[in-house]
């Protein structure tokens, strides 16, 4: 279902000045189709556009914002079975979860559309003193400007959507840059944005090589960057961003609590999905498995037996759970991770072998803490499993580490769970279910290395927005 080229989209407008980017389908490893690359001049121009409709944008008022986000959602439900096709073969992901990342996508454009006709402010009193008497003050929020946005290859529909949708919602013209291994999410919401009536220079999407990027992230025109992707690039970036507001959504090694009182086949069936969903490639995968020693050995045995029931092949397939990796790379990078854990004394519990950008559900124990398959981002299908007696020493090994996202933990004991909230140097805590839970207007983000900023549509509009205060002073 795709077409055979796609243009990018500069000032609104498609633009096809070339084919050069060659969008491979990452199951069969062959091209799929080609897409339009922008240079540098390029996204000079669409940063001046965007500046030219920072007024015309502002201008906008919040039922018309509403109406732009309304019929994205409309035109993205006619084009389900097109989106969800788009990302199985761009990104090779697994057909049921492309179906259920279009749901996300509509969900979040939705979810702005309410939030665009609720961006209020609040009366202030500011008589506290014999001084301040007979002055009253009020504020509101307005747009930031300008927005720059990159997006990752894992979620190409709805990690775009995090930051366009809110843009709109509050009023932001802005220039974004789709992962060059997966645009074309990005592009089809391009080809849905031209269809309004936007003003000109709303937006841009522009897939472009890294190298020719970077205006994204020094351009001092643009007043908001928001990146998500890898912690090495992103603390790049910001210390290159200039004076503009800063949105890191990054990494993870994700830590899951299985205590001594949890449902053992619930917790298993979750972690299945936690750790191996979408080949691990979400920085919220469950990469850490703490189980009490109690009941480590049933819940061993009871992972480790469905985990080897996991069909791996095809994405398009129905019934594909495991498909492939981004890239044979990135396979082979977590195959020598697994290898050196196995060599430093971990035990391999199921999988571990590769063929090409195919990586089996793999599960280790025994593995030291500082190995990377345990410490670093695996990003993949991977997790290492240990035992733990204590709940506060559980904790802690949660903590032990450089990232912060989001941690589960499965308890029954409600003062179990308000320490996990207390303690865990985390942006989130799921009890009941694992970290990679996320619902789309929640707030989501990180501490430590995993970020700055939250995302969820509220929370952006917030980063995307400044508050202007007036005082009323009256005689």
């Amino acid at each position: 279902m795709l077409k055979d080229r796609y243009p990018y989209y500069l000032a609104n407008q498609a633009v096809f000045p070339n084919d050069d980017l060659v969008v491979t389908d990452k199951y069969s490893g062959e091209p799929a189709t080609r897409v339009a690359l922008a240079d540098a001049a390029a996204i000079d121009r669409a940063i001046a556009a965007a500046v030219a409709a920072t007024e015309p944008m502002r201008a906008l008022g919040a039922y018309q914002r509403q109406a732009v986000l309304d019929h994205c959602v409309a035109r993205f439900r006619e084009r389900f079975d097109e989106l969800a096709v788009s990302l199985c073969i761009e990104a090779g992901k697994p057909i049921k979860d492309a179906r259920g990342e279009v749901t996300r996508l509509i969900d979040t454009f939705r979810i702005a559309a309410e939030e665009s006709v609720r961006i209020g402010g609040e009366v202030l009193p500011l008589d506290i003193s014999a001084r301040a008497k007979g002055y009253s003050g009020m504020w509101k929020r307005v747009p930031i400007g300008p927005c720059s946005f990159i997006s990752p290859f894992n979620f190409p529909l709805n990690l775009a959507a995090h930051k366009v949708a809110p843009a709109l919602a509050v009023g932001c013209p802005f220039v974004l840059k789709p992962a060059s291994r997966t645009p074309i999410g990005a592009l089809i919401i391009g080809e849905v944005l031209a269809e309004t009536d936007l003003p000109e220079g709303a937006f841009s999407i522009l897939p472009c090589s890294r190298d020719g990027a970077d205006l994204f992230t020094t351009d001092d025109r643009l007043k908001l960057l928001s990146f998500t992707g890898s912690p090495q690039v992103g603390w790049d970036l910001k210390a290159r961003a200039g004076k503009k507001k800063v949105v890191l959504e990054l990494g993870g090694n994700a830590a899951c609590i299985v205590d001594a009182d949890a449902d053992l086949d619930d917790a298993v069936k979750r972690i299945i999905v936690g750790a191996f969903y979408q080949s691990g490639q979400s920085c919220i995968s469950v990469q850490r498995i703490l189980v009490h020693e109690s009941i480590y050995d049933r819940f061993k045995d009871a992972l480790v037996t469905a985990t080897k029931a996991l069909k791996m092949g095809n994405p398009r397939d129905d019934d594909t759970f495991i498909g492939p990796m981004i890239s044979t790379s990135e396979a082979t990078r977590l195959e020598s991770w697994v290898q050196a854990a196995v060599d430093a004394g971990a035990t391999l519990l199921c999988g571990g072998t590769r063929d090409g950008a195919m990586l089996a559900a793999t599960l280790l124990e025994g593995v030291p803490r500082d190995q990377k398959v345990c410490a670093a981002e695996a990003f993949g299908p991977v997790a290492v499993l240990s035992p733990f007696s204590d709940f506060d020493a559980a904790l802690a090994e949660v903590n032990d580490s450089e990232f912060g996202l989001q941690a589960g933990v499965f308890t029954r004991d409600i003062y179990k769970a308000h320490r996990a909230w207390d303690v865990l140097d985390v942006g989130g805590v799921v009890i009941g279910d694992v970290p990679s839970w996320r619902v789309d207007h929640m707030p989501y983000g990180g501490v430590k290395d995993s970020g700055l900023g939250r995302e969820g549509i509220r929370y952006a509009i917030e980063d995307m927005s400044e508050i202007r205060l007036m005082v009323l002073r009256t005689p």
